[in-house]
């Protein structure tokens, strides 16, 4: 019998895990993590081991006193290692997002992209942080082990729960709202102007003749939603129009609860002759689902998206919408963050943005 010789040397298993100790004990001294260590699951990824292995170097430095277990939460920094100073750490921003960019709105992973050049450019480096943990009832355990993974310079919020924002203001931690805040939360944000944009679009189906408005928002309610729904009732109740009449509807950004909520306003005796539109994605379900009810756009119902997607300009017939420059938008945070990070004392958020009307195709004069 003729047994080869294997070119590859095989590495104990405990030696692999020793080295990697020793590297992960580099990573605590430099400050990589601040108050507790990435998931066993992450750090096998990054650190390309198996989490045999990586679980193998956790429990040495356990064993030297530099982590301590905590059960549900996971590893968290106890050790005296010094971190390196600031200056000589690359500076980053935090930008939070409750899904892969990838599954975001395209005007939201446009300024993402946009704020990531422009940050660039001042020197900071954008780090995507992703997960539905921050976004539930009760985040708070899942923000404590996040911000104490991270020592970002500053945090920038989108998309943000009511649970979110107050945990961030609470801890005073440095951080931008992308949108609009929640009653009594003073964080400095920025975000279109909702309340307007939504007043005017009542106004221009008012204007069209329409007497029955409904406002189809998301069911969420996020503040720029609360914000809509107040404009929206503002701009039919303040005008001349007396027998003009407002109904919000509500969706959960699927295809099935639009229908069922198109189902509901229009199998009414008097069904609305014109509606606008929370989230471009609902748009298009909303396009669909009516052309399924044998209604045209516009000579049957008007439609106006309240929201801006480039995916929009290839309907037909084209939304009235409100467009948005992601570049601008980006270009206000930015603005915003480095008043943050230079400990400006006199820091405002900036006028939220009233986007440019777009008419489209979509409404038409009542007859």
């Amino acid at each position: 019998m003729c047994v080869l010789a294997s070119p590859m040397t095989l590495i104990p298993h405990r030696t692999v895990a020793s080295q990697l100790a020793v590297q992960l004990r580099a990573e605590l001294k430099k400050g990589t993590w601040r108050s507790w260590l990435p998931s066993e699951r992450v750090l096998s990824r990054t650190l390309q081991a198996s989490r045999n292995t990586v679980r193998a170097a956790l429990e040495q430095l356990k064993a030297d006193g530099l982590i301590e277990p905590v059960r549900g939460l996971g590893n968290r920094v106890v050790g005296k290692a010094k971190p390196a100073v600031v200056e000589n750490q690359t500076r980053t921003v935090g930008v939070l997002i409750p899904e892969p960019i990838g599954r975001l709105r395209p005007l939201i992973a446009l300024w993402i992209d946009e704020l990531k050049d422009l940050l660039i450019e001042e020197g900071y480096r954008l780090r995507i942080h992703e997960g539905r943990q921050y976004y539930q009832t009760n985040p708070a355990r899942a923000l404590d082990r996040l911000v104490g993974q991270h020592a970002h310079s500053a945090w920038v919020l989108t998309l943000s729960s009511e649970a979110m924002q107050r945990w961030f203001a609470r801890r005073n931690t440095p951080c931008l709202v992308a949108g609009s805040t929640y009653p009594d939360i003073t964080l400095p944000h920025y975000d279109l102007d909702y309340r307007a944009i939504c007043r005017h679009a009542a106004g221009i189906l008012l204007y069209a003749g329409h007497r029955r408005l409904a406002l189809l928002n998301r069911e969420s309610r996020r503040a720029g939603d609360v914000d809509s729904e107040r404009g929206f009732v503002e701009g039919v109740s303040r005008s001349p129009h007396r027998d003009a009449t407002a109904v919000i509807a509500y969706h959960r950004d699927d295809v099935d609860s639009v229908a069922r909520a198109l189902r509901t306003l229009f199998d009414q005796k008097n069904p609305p002759t014109a509606l606008v539109v929370s989230n471009s994605y609902a748009y298009l379900s909303t396009a669909s689902v009516l052309a399924q009810r044998g209604l045209r756009v516009p000579q049957d119902i008007s439609l106006i998206s309240r929201d801006d997607d480039p995916f929009l300009a290839s309907l037909v017939p084209e939304p009235a919408r409100y467009r948005v420059d992601p570049h601008s938008f980006a270009k206000k945070i930015v603005g915003s963050l480095l008043q943050m990070l230079n400990r400006s004392t006199s820091l405002r958020s900036p006028a939220p943005l009233l986007p440019k009307f777009a008419a489209g195709g979509s409404t038409a004069v009542r007859p």
